[in-house]
């Protein structure tokens, strides 16, 4: 008999592009690899065009089937909130965030049927001032429901473990598997012509990540004007968020001048992969996480990195970077620039963390993640 998994991939295809969703499609490309035998992997998506179901079979080959809802994912997110629109039949159903149809079963008679969600961070209740009033909303509301019906609830690190036990207690129901670096952010054979055509200098500082308020991108972007400061432009990735991140306006308003700052959206892995390889510092300054891949995939290029002092990121990065302290934050401006300029300045110290960074890298693979999720439902 076989035995299927059914895996939430909806965020693979929603827009904008997210870490939600770079997290999806690695896990899920790998448990189809690392499938025991008579296991299989299925997928489950919101109504969404058919050239996003041609594209879900492209990215995942192997996946066995597509269970297609007839809602959006709007209206998806809406019904499983409220626990409705179950899925048919009974199984293995794996979410990769908390986007999952969590209803009441019987646990003890039908240990077959089982809803596993995925909590990335505790941002929610730790910096709600940092989030959309909707996501916000919508999240406590998934981590309730989560926590009455899920089976077992996987989060990135130990840190949000514990924070997440200390709002609500979900006993020995919590298991901590992280991500790892895209099997596809390697540098491509062309990236001498791809670093001409993004126009990157021969030294610069990298940010990667949403255009959102607890990313600490104003701060990094403040702390460029300290006198400190070294005299390197400032490139961001990630596409715009929401809320009052504007990358020019922030720029102009610390007296930068326009070259010093600049944003280049979403960029495919090839362009990625480059634009990491040749930065001469990797920022992530960001004041709440609950993992912190961007930092993780720098680490793998051997890029130098200077963090923030966010207890998930001091976890993940393991001593492999620069830690800079988050309080108080009318200095923390100040602090970043010292510290990436004494990166940016000191040949040695950059030397020691590439090859701190490019250990620390080894120790993640999506390979160990999916075993580990396939052990837990094993498990349950």
């Amino acid at each position: 008999m076989t035995t299927t998994l059914r895996v939430v991939v909806d965020s693979i295809v929603s827009q904008p592009p997210s870490g939600i969703g770079r997290y999806t499609e690695e896990l899920t490309r790998q448990l189809i690899e690392v499938a025991p035998p008579g296991c299989e992997v299925a997928g489950i998506v919101s109504a969404s065009p058919e050239e996003d179901y041609d594209r879900l079979q492209l990215l995942l080959p192997g996946m066995t089937d597509l269970f297609k809802s007839v809602l959006a994912r709007k209206e998806l997110r809406k019904s499983w909130r409220y626990g409705l629109t179950p899925l048919p039949g009974k199984g293995m159903v794996h979410s990769p965030d908390l986007m999952a149809p969590l209803t009441r079963h019987d646990r003890l008679n039908d240990a077959g049927t089982q809803t596993v969600v995925t909590i990335h961070d505790v941002v929610a209740w730790t910096n709600p001032d940092t989030l959309n009033p909707r996501s916000m909303a919508w999240t406590k509301a998934m981590a309730k429901r989560a926590h009455r019906f899920a089976d077992a609830v996987v989060v990135p690190t130990h840190t949000v473990a514990s924070q997440l036990n200390d709002i609500m207690d979900f006993g020995d129901r919590i298991r901590v598997i992280g991500g790892a670096v895209s099997s596809k952010l390697t540098l491509p054979v062309d990236a001498e012509v791809r670093a001409r055509e993004l126009q990157l200098p021969a030294r610069y500082i990298l940010s990667v990540g949403t255009l959102e308020p607890r990313k600490g991108l104003t701060a990094l972007i403040q702390s460029l004007a300290h006198p400190d400061a070294a005299d390197l432009p400032l490139l961001i990735v990630g596409p715009t968020g929401w809320g009052d991140v504007d990358v020019a306006a922030v720029a102009a308003e610390a007296g930068l001048a326009e070259d010093r700052v600049r944003k280049l959206g979403f960029l495919p892995d090839a362009d990625l992969a480059v634009t990491l390889d040749r930065a001469t510092v990797f920022a992530f300054p960001s004041i709440a996480e609950g993992f912190g891949l961007p930092m993780i995939e720098a680490f793998s290029f051997g890029t130098p990195v200077v963090h923030s002092d966010a207890p998930a990121v001091v976890e993940v990065a393991y001593g492999a970077g620069v830690s800079v302290e988050r309080e108080d934050a009318e200095s923390y401006p100040e602090r970043l620039a010292q510290a990436i300029a004494r990166v940016a300045s000191d040949a040695a110290l950059a030397e020691r963390l590439k090859y701190l960074g490019l250990d620390r890298a080894k120790a993640f693979s999506w390979k160990d993640s999916a075993e580990k999720v396939w052990q837990l439902h094993a498990d349950l």
